[in-house]
């Protein structure tokens, strides 16, 4: 391959990605992550981790702990998913993308070697991270799960530090249809010897983790059962104070561990997340008149989150731009806003979004009322015909629709 366009390509056109069409691209095993790694020379073992999974805030949470990390002068890896804008958004150092060429070299290198094992594009993407961090020599590398824990394609580190931030009803059909079942998935990143940190202690959950962590002999940190800081963060709401907290017992544990970070360190990286790594799409401000937020929130509890902070905000009237994926809630997402709220119920360029006019069926179904679009961007262009500059425009529901707006 040739170009940047024509490696994305092929990419994107290897076995179903989870991102694209949901479920069946699940695979049961760690088999092809295993065999791919052996091929790169086993990257996973020759680079320092802290390894985060969660139902809501992993994200964020890998942000603010990359931050703080490069606050205090360490050259810091950052692996996420999914992207926004660039598929390079998913591999950064010090806040700075992976290059094309980067990129292109890798798929070239190792398509011919790759090819019996038939990675799928969320494996290509897992190794080219371990690989590239690993050539570049960084000092710690933060690595967000994809999907669960205990068989995601990033479950193949021993990291200094397990994180979980917190759990919720999610990929029901793969990951289980109760909490505790989705808790015992994402507790698998849990190795032995290796601390935990759980972001938010859970009835459901509590006892579970307590009990996989004694039987790794892990020591597990409950972040929200210590006396809470209060942290000034540039990113808003109360979620990410619980973030915050998270991260920043994550970092106590780091600083135990032999790590040089300053409280210093910690007050810079949480007011500069946003400078420092890049981060998209989390309560991300675009306009002021009408003022247009941006939120990736994508579950019921994702949404009551984002809810209660849109409460605190002076608005006249309103108006969400939603579109919703396939395999979510979308009853219990909608009856998270007033009955007020003007939604535009649209669809993505993503397949795995429902189309407008179906989300809009299963909304009238309960009573809630709005307009469809078979585009986010047309959804958003009415937004805002509608609105007076005092209005609140909320573009949220799915990774897949803010991308299609960023």
């Amino acid at each position: 391959m040739k170009t940047y366009s024509e490696t994305l390509d092929f990419l994107y056109s290897q076995l179903p990605q989870y991102q694209k069409i949901g479920s069946v691209a699940y695979k049961a095993n760690l088999d092809n992550i295993i065999a791919i790694c052996r091929v790169l020379g086993k990257p996973q073992k020759k680079i320092k981790t802290i390894h985060v999974a969660g139902s809501n805030g992993k994200g964020s949470v890998s942000h603010i702990l990359a931050s703080i990390l490069q606050e205090a002068g360490y050259k810091v890896g950052l692996y996420t998913s999914p992207h926004l804008k660039d598929f390079r958004e998913r591999i950064k150092i010090n806040g700075k993308e992976i290059s094309k060429e980067k990129v292109i070299d890798f798929v070239n290198e190792f398509q011919p070697k790759l090819k019996e094992i038939r990675p799928s594009f969320f494996e290509w993407t897992v190794g080219l991270a371990f690989y590239y961090f690993n050539n570049e020599e960084t000092d710690i590398n933060l690595i967000e799960t994809g999907l669960g824990g205990r068989l995601d394609s990033t479950n193949i580190i021993t990291p200094e530090i397990s994180v979980i931030t917190n759990i919720s009803l999610e990929h029901t059909a793969i990951l289980g249809d109760t909490i505790e079942k989705i808790a015992k998935e994402k507790a698998g990143i849990i190795k032995p010897s290796i601390p935990v940190v759980i972001g938010k202690t859970q009835p459901e959950t509590k006892s579970l983790f307590e009990e996989i962590a004694r039987e790794n002999n892990s020591n597990i940190t409950f972040a929200d059962s210590i006396k809470n800081k209060s942290f000034e963060i540039e990113l808003k709401g109360k979620i990410q104070q619980e973030n915050a907290n998270t991260a920043f017992h994550t970092i106590q544990i780091l600083d135990e561990l032999s790590y040089s970070i300053s409280n210093k360190n910690i007050e810079e990286g949480l007011k500069n997340v946003v400078k420092n790594t890049n981060l998209l799409g989390r309560f991300q401000l675009v306009s002021k008149n009408p003022m247009i937020i941006l939120d990736t929130a994508h579950n019921p509890d994702g949404l009551r989150t984002l809810v209660n902070e849109v409460t605190k905000l002076t608005y006249k009237n309103l108006r969400v731009v939603i579109g919703i994926a396939k395999d979510k809630n979308q009853i219990e997402m909608l009856t998270q806003f007033s009955k007020a709220t003007c939604f535009y119920f649209c669809s993505s360029t993503n397949e795995r979004v429902l189309k407008g006019t179906e989300l809009k069926g299963i909304a009238n179904k309960s009573g809630i009322k709005g307009t469809a679009f078979d585009s986010v961007e047309k959804a958003l262009k009415k937004a805002k015909l509608d609105s007076q500059k005092e209005d609140l425009i909320l573009v949220t529901g799915s990774n897949f629709v803010v991308a299609d707006i960023i």
